[in-house]
């Protein structure tokens, strides 16, 4: 009788697990890692930093100045601001941050007004000086998700990508002014898939997808194409794709980019999600490219976003978590990088860019 009930009791256990499982949401899922590895706490990151990706995230002094203490705490010498902007609205960031000495450098955008029209790459150029003169040291981030360049204001450019002939003046002027073209084409491989029971990056797809039944939109290839066109026909101008090109799935889709281009550089910036999951992979890969990359965040201007990123790219810890700043199911690993690749990505390769 005993031994009868104890098997009704495991059983209805069993059914009540059960029941609790099939109520989880997937938005839901919190993992905590449950494994007894080394949890490095880095303070402040081995050798000076510059980040190379970031935008104005500080909308008044007091968080100006406390985003300069958090950087001066962590070792980061200088933040590249990415402002995309231009007229007064760049000159109105310009003066605010500015203020700041080194700690800054800020980039502007282009003026796609209208970049339909006879004549706009000269108007464009004309804005792009004015900026350059104001204190403008480089563009960026230029953005292509498919449906034309967007990130620039006042207005996105739809339909015309970076490798058009119009965009080839602007490109190669930034090239004679020595300011450096910070361009993001595509996004995660991932968001390219059906989102189904096999998709690896589903926890994020219901706020992060792209159309793929819009057949105006280029897709993932297509853009990397239209980067490399852009990148070939403007040997006089360097540029860094952001996020390494969006290609963590397959690195080495940017390995042959770097192979043919010696003006074409990467930042790792809000890709670290993407490639703490492979670290073997992306070890060698980082090591093997050390003079190509440079380290970036784009990922607010917290303490924890620092911490973070120099403990994936400088420690040896494995399976944990990074919640406060990524949303994936996907645990995080370190990359254990040497001491010269960490030396030039942090620091060595932004001199050699900005001169």
């Amino acid at each position: 009788m005993l031994k009868h009930s104890f098997a009704l009791f495991s059983i209805f256990l069993c059914s009540f697990g059960a029941l609790a499982q099939n109520d989880i949401l997937l938005k839901d899922y919190d993992p905590v890692s449950i494994y007894n590895v080394p949890k490095t706490k880095i303070e402040k990151a081995k050798y000076p930093v510059i980040d190379f990706h970031s935008h104005a995230y500080a909308k008044s002094e007091a968080e100006l100045q406390e985003w300069v203490k958090t950087m001066d705490r962590f070792g980061v010498e200088k933040t590249i601001i990415l402002t995309g902007q231009t007229g007064k609205a760049f000159d109105s960031i310009y003066d605010i941050y500015s203020k700041y000495g080194n700690h800054f450098e800020l980039w502007c955008g282009f003026d796609y007004t209208g970049y339909k029209e006879k004549g706009w790459p000269q108007k464009a150029i004309k804005e792009l000086e004015r900026c350059f003169k104001k204190g403008a040291k480089g563009i960026g981030e230029l953005g292509d998700k498919g449906a034309g360049l967007k990130n620039s204001k006042p207005i996105p450019a739809l339909g015309m990508h970076i490798d058009d002939e119009r965009m080839i003046p602007l490109l190669k002027r930034c090239g004679e002014l020595g300011m450096p073209v910070n361009v993001h084409v595509a996004d995660p491989y991932w968001m390219y898939l059906p989102i189904d029971v096999h998709n690896d990056g589903m926890m994020n797809a219901a706020n992060w997808k792209i159309d793929t039944d819009n057949k105006d939109l280029l897709m993932h290839a297509e853009l990397i194409n239209t980067l490399e066109e852009a990148v070939k026909a403007n040997p006089g101008t360097t540029f860094i794709a952001c996020h390494v090109a969006n290609c963590s799935h397959d690195l080495e889709i940017l390995g042959r980019l770097f192979d043919t281009y010696e003006n074409l550089y990467a930042d790792i910036a809000a890709r670290y999600a993407e490639n703490a999951p492979v670290p073997r992979r992306t070890k060698a890969f980082f090591e093997k490219y050390q003079d190509r990359l440079v380290y970036g965040t784009d990922m607010g201007m917290d303490a924890s976003m620092y911490e973070t990123t120099f403990r994936i790219l400088e420690t040896a810890d494995e399976h944990f978590y990074g919640k406060e700043l990524f949303s994936y199911h996907w645990p995080l690993n370190g990359l254990d990088l040497n001491d010269i690749t960490l030396k030039k990505m942090y620091h060595e390769n932004s001199k050699k860019i900005l001169k």
